[in-house]
Protein backbone atom coordinates (compact mmCIF):
# COMPACT_ATOMS: atom_id res chain seq x y z
CA UNK A 1 0.00 0.00 0.00
CA UNK A 2 1.34 3.47 -0.67
CA UNK A 3 0.09 6.51 1.02
CA UNK A 4 -0.45 9.70 -0.66
CA UNK A 5 3.05 11.36 -1.05
CA UNK A 6 1.96 14.70 0.31
CA UNK A 7 0.23 14.39 3.23
CA UNK A 8 -1.08 11.24 4.93
CA UNK A 9 -3.80 11.44 7.84
CA UNK A 10 -1.12 11.23 10.56
CA UNK A 11 1.95 12.93 9.32
CA UNK A 12 0.53 15.55 11.66
CA UNK A 13 0.91 16.36 15.58
CA UNK A 14 -0.95 13.27 17.49
CA UNK A 15 -2.19 12.80 20.66
CA UNK A 16 -0.14 10.87 23.45
CA UNK A 17 -2.82 7.42 23.50
CA UNK A 18 -3.37 5.96 27.00
CA UNK A 19 -1.64 2.77 27.83
CA UNK A 20 -4.80 0.55 27.39
CA UNK A 21 -5.50 1.79 23.77
CA UNK A 22 -2.29 1.44 22.53
CA UNK A 23 -2.56 -1.96 24.49
CA UNK A 24 -5.50 -2.67 22.64
CA UNK A 25 -4.00 -1.75 19.13
CA UNK A 26 -0.93 -3.95 19.83
CA UNK A 27 -2.30 -6.75 19.79
CA UNK A 28 -4.41 -6.32 16.62
CA UNK A 29 -0.88 -5.62 15.00
CA UNK A 30 0.48 -8.38 16.37
CA UNK A 31 -2.03 -10.68 15.42
CA UNK A 32 -1.91 -9.22 11.85
CA UNK A 33 1.83 -9.20 11.48
CA UNK A 34 2.03 -13.11 12.97
CA UNK A 35 -0.56 -14.75 10.25
CA UNK A 36 -1.56 -12.44 7.49
CA UNK A 37 -5.48 -13.80 8.26
CA UNK A 38 -5.47 -12.16 11.01
CA UNK A 39 -5.22 -8.86 9.80
CA UNK A 40 -9.58 -9.41 10.15
CA UNK A 41 -8.89 -8.45 13.67
CA UNK A 42 -8.24 -4.67 12.26
CA UNK A 43 -11.29 -4.24 10.57
CA UNK A 44 -14.04 -4.50 13.56
CA UNK A 45 -12.49 -1.58 15.10
CA UNK A 46 -12.60 0.45 12.14
CA UNK A 47 -16.23 -0.23 11.59
CA UNK A 48 -17.20 -0.11 15.38
CA UNK A 49 -16.02 3.18 15.82
CA UNK A 50 -16.56 4.97 12.41
CA UNK A 51 -17.95 8.20 13.16
CA UNK A 52 -21.03 8.25 11.17
CA UNK A 53 -22.23 4.85 12.27
CA UNK A 54 -21.79 5.41 15.65
CA UNK A 55 -23.64 9.06 14.61
CA UNK A 56 -27.09 7.01 13.11
CA UNK A 57 -26.65 3.90 15.68
CA UNK A 58 -25.92 5.82 18.91
CA UNK A 59 -27.69 2.77 20.70
CA UNK A 60 -25.15 0.68 19.12
CA UNK A 61 -24.87 -1.25 15.38
CA UNK A 62 -27.12 -3.62 14.54
CA UNK A 63 -25.29 -6.73 13.59
CA UNK A 64 -26.80 -7.47 10.57
CA UNK A 65 -24.72 -4.07 9.50
CA UNK A 66 -21.96 -4.50 11.48
CA UNK A 67 -21.23 -7.56 9.33
CA UNK A 68 -22.48 -6.41 5.83
CA UNK A 69 -19.77 -3.47 6.71
CA UNK A 70 -16.85 -5.58 7.63
CA UNK A 71 -18.01 -7.41 4.16
CA UNK A 72 -16.15 -5.56 2.01
CA UNK A 73 -12.82 -5.13 4.10
CA UNK A 74 -12.94 -8.74 4.63
CA UNK A 75 -12.96 -9.95 1.30
CA UNK A 76 -9.81 -9.39 -0.24
CA UNK A 77 -8.98 -11.72 3.26
CA UNK A 78 -11.29 -14.29 2.21
CA UNK A 79 -12.90 -14.34 5.54
CA UNK A 80 -16.66 -14.98 5.91
CA UNK A 81 -18.32 -12.14 8.16
CA UNK A 82 -20.25 -14.08 11.11
CA UNK A 83 -17.09 -16.54 11.70
CA UNK A 84 -14.73 -13.75 11.45
CA UNK A 85 -16.79 -11.57 13.89
CA UNK A 86 -17.06 -14.29 16.44
CA UNK A 87 -13.30 -15.37 16.20
CA UNK A 88 -12.41 -11.76 17.10
CA UNK A 89 -15.00 -11.37 20.44
CA UNK A 90 -13.55 -14.81 21.09
CA UNK A 91 -10.03 -14.26 20.78
CA UNK A 92 -10.10 -10.38 21.87
CA UNK A 93 -13.38 -9.65 24.23
CA UNK A 94 -12.40 -6.58 24.79
CA UNK A 95 -13.30 -5.44 20.74
CA UNK A 96 -17.21 -5.13 22.02
CA UNK A 97 -19.85 -4.94 24.05
CA UNK A 98 -23.70 -5.07 23.65
CA UNK A 99 -25.68 -2.14 23.98
CA UNK A 100 -29.25 -1.22 23.94
CA UNK A 101 -29.30 -1.13 19.89
CA UNK A 102 -26.63 -3.55 19.27
CA UNK A 103 -22.49 -3.24 19.00
CA UNK A 104 -20.48 -1.04 21.03
CA UNK A 105 -16.77 0.11 20.96
CA UNK A 106 -15.60 -2.30 24.49
CA UNK A 107 -15.43 0.92 27.34
CA UNK A 108 -11.40 0.10 27.05
CA UNK A 109 -11.30 2.13 23.48
CA UNK A 110 -14.70 4.37 23.35
CA UNK A 111 -13.59 7.57 24.53
CA UNK A 112 -11.50 7.41 21.21
CA UNK A 113 -13.11 5.44 19.11
CA UNK A 114 -13.03 7.61 16.31
CA UNK A 115 -9.09 7.75 16.34
CA UNK A 116 -8.67 4.07 16.89
CA UNK A 117 -10.75 3.24 14.01
CA UNK A 118 -9.08 5.25 11.73
CA UNK A 119 -5.83 4.04 12.68
CA UNK A 120 -6.66 0.40 12.85
CA UNK A 121 -8.21 1.13 9.17
CA UNK A 122 -5.04 2.67 7.46
CA UNK A 123 -3.09 0.04 9.27
CA UNK A 124 -4.93 -2.41 7.96
CA UNK A 125 -4.62 -0.49 4.33
CA UNK A 126 -1.01 -0.67 4.76
CA UNK A 127 -0.80 -4.06 5.43
CA UNK A 128 -2.94 -5.25 2.82
CA UNK A 129 -1.36 -6.67 -0.81
CA UNK A 130 2.14 -7.52 1.24
CA UNK A 131 3.77 -10.52 0.35
CA UNK A 132 2.82 -13.03 2.09
CA UNK A 133 5.99 -15.17 2.69
CA UNK A 134 8.94 -14.08 4.42
CA UNK A 135 9.06 -10.54 3.39
CA UNK A 136 5.49 -10.16 5.16
CA UNK A 137 6.88 -8.51 8.27
CA UNK A 138 9.55 -6.02 6.68
CA UNK A 139 7.16 -5.21 4.00
CA UNK A 140 4.23 -4.25 6.58
CA UNK A 141 7.05 -2.34 8.79
CA UNK A 142 7.89 -0.34 5.44
CA UNK A 143 4.18 0.22 4.51
CA UNK A 144 3.15 1.32 8.31
CA UNK A 145 5.97 4.13 8.32
CA UNK A 146 5.22 5.39 5.13
CA UNK A 147 1.87 6.03 6.59
CA UNK A 148 3.26 7.56 9.57
CA UNK A 149 1.81 5.29 11.75
CA UNK A 150 5.53 5.03 13.42
CA UNK A 151 4.64 3.02 16.43
CA UNK A 152 2.77 0.30 14.38
CA UNK A 153 6.41 0.14 12.19
CA UNK A 154 8.13 -0.30 15.87
CA UNK A 155 5.90 -2.93 16.47
CA UNK A 156 6.51 -4.73 12.96
CA UNK A 157 10.01 -4.16 12.91
CA UNK A 158 11.27 -4.78 16.44
CA UNK A 159 11.00 -9.05 16.36
CA UNK A 160 12.99 -8.68 13.30
CA UNK A 161 15.61 -7.16 15.13
CA UNK A 162 15.46 -9.33 18.48
CA UNK A 163 16.13 -12.36 15.77
CA UNK A 164 18.78 -10.53 14.10
CA UNK A 165 22.43 -10.63 14.45
CA UNK A 166 25.61 -8.29 13.64
CA UNK A 167 25.18 -5.62 11.18
CA UNK A 168 21.66 -6.20 10.06
CA UNK A 169 20.45 -5.99 13.53
CA UNK A 170 22.41 -3.04 14.05
CA UNK A 171 20.65 -1.71 10.69
CA UNK A 172 17.03 -2.83 11.93
CA UNK A 173 17.45 -0.86 15.15
CA UNK A 174 18.55 2.14 13.16
CA UNK A 175 15.66 1.78 11.52
CA UNK A 176 13.46 1.54 14.90
CA UNK A 177 15.26 4.40 16.55
CA UNK A 178 13.98 6.31 13.51
CA UNK A 179 10.50 5.78 13.73
CA UNK A 180 10.60 5.79 17.15
CA UNK A 181 12.27 9.66 16.84
CA UNK A 182 8.88 10.72 14.35
CA UNK A 183 6.47 9.36 16.87
CA UNK A 184 8.10 11.45 19.40
CA UNK A 185 7.78 14.24 16.44
CA UNK A 186 3.94 13.55 16.76
CA UNK A 187 3.99 13.63 20.33
CA UNK A 188 5.94 16.79 19.99
CA UNK A 189 8.54 16.14 22.39
CA UNK A 190 11.66 17.33 21.02
CA UNK A 191 14.34 15.38 23.51
CA UNK A 192 12.83 11.94 22.66
CA UNK A 193 12.87 13.18 18.86
CA UNK A 194 16.33 14.69 18.83
CA UNK A 195 17.96 11.70 20.81
CA UNK A 196 16.15 8.96 18.87
CA UNK A 197 17.18 10.75 15.32
CA UNK A 198 20.57 11.26 16.54
CA UNK A 199 21.07 7.16 17.50
CA UNK A 200 19.09 5.94 14.52
CA UNK A 201 21.54 7.74 12.20
CA UNK A 202 24.56 6.70 13.91
CA UNK A 203 23.33 3.29 13.60
CA UNK A 204 22.46 3.12 10.29
CA UNK A 205 25.67 4.97 9.23
CA UNK A 206 27.27 1.93 7.95
CA UNK A 207 24.85 1.87 5.48
CA UNK A 208 24.52 4.94 3.56
CA UNK A 209 22.03 4.67 0.86
CA UNK A 210 20.94 1.02 1.30
CA UNK A 211 20.16 -1.73 4.06
CA UNK A 212 20.55 -5.10 2.62
CA UNK A 213 18.32 -7.81 4.22
CA UNK A 214 17.28 -10.77 3.91
CA UNK A 215 13.72 -9.98 3.05
CA UNK A 216 14.60 -6.62 0.30
CA UNK A 217 16.72 -4.12 0.52
CA UNK A 218 15.83 -1.13 2.47
CA UNK A 219 16.38 2.31 0.50
CA UNK A 220 17.15 4.91 3.33
CA UNK A 221 17.32 8.15 1.85
CA UNK A 222 14.12 9.56 2.46
CA UNK A 223 14.20 8.95 6.25
CA UNK A 224 17.69 9.98 6.02
CA UNK A 225 17.50 13.08 4.96
CA UNK A 226 13.99 13.96 6.93
CA UNK A 227 15.79 12.75 10.30
CA UNK A 228 18.57 14.79 9.45
CA UNK A 229 17.08 18.39 8.52
CA UNK A 230 14.69 17.64 11.73
CA UNK A 231 17.97 17.73 13.64
CA UNK A 232 19.17 20.83 11.79
CA UNK A 233 15.75 22.76 12.46
CA UNK A 234 16.70 21.88 16.65
CA UNK A 235 19.74 23.86 15.84
CA UNK A 236 18.84 27.23 16.83
CA UNK A 237 15.93 25.73 19.36
CA UNK A 238 15.79 27.32 22.53
CA UNK A 239 12.87 25.35 24.26
CA UNK A 240 10.53 28.05 23.28
CA UNK A 241 10.38 27.84 19.71
CA UNK A 242 6.77 27.11 18.12
CA UNK A 243 7.34 23.12 16.74
CA UNK A 244 4.38 23.36 13.91
CA UNK A 245 6.89 24.14 11.33
CA UNK A 246 8.47 20.84 11.58
CA UNK A 247 5.50 19.72 10.03
CA UNK A 248 6.52 21.59 6.46
CA UNK A 249 9.52 19.14 6.49
CA UNK A 250 10.00 16.78 3.58
CA UNK A 251 7.84 13.51 4.89
CA UNK A 252 9.49 10.45 6.01
CA UNK A 253 9.88 7.61 3.02
CA UNK A 254 11.78 4.22 2.84
CA UNK A 255 11.41 1.90 -0.10
CA UNK A 256 11.82 -1.76 0.23
CA UNK A 257 13.05 -3.63 -3.02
Amino acid sequence: MSCAPTAPVFWQRQPKLPLPVLKFLGARIEAALAAPADRSMLVWPTVLGAPALRERHPGGIPEPELLARAGAMLAPLGAEPAAAWAEAMARFPNTAEAGPGGWQPHRIWDPLSALVSLRAGVALLAMLGQPEDGRYPLACGIALFNCALFHECHDALEPLWLAAEGPLKAGLQGLIMLAGGFHHMQLHNPGGMMGLWEDGLAALEPFPERLPTPWGTVVLAGARASATRGLAWFEDFDGDRALDPLWELPRPVLELT
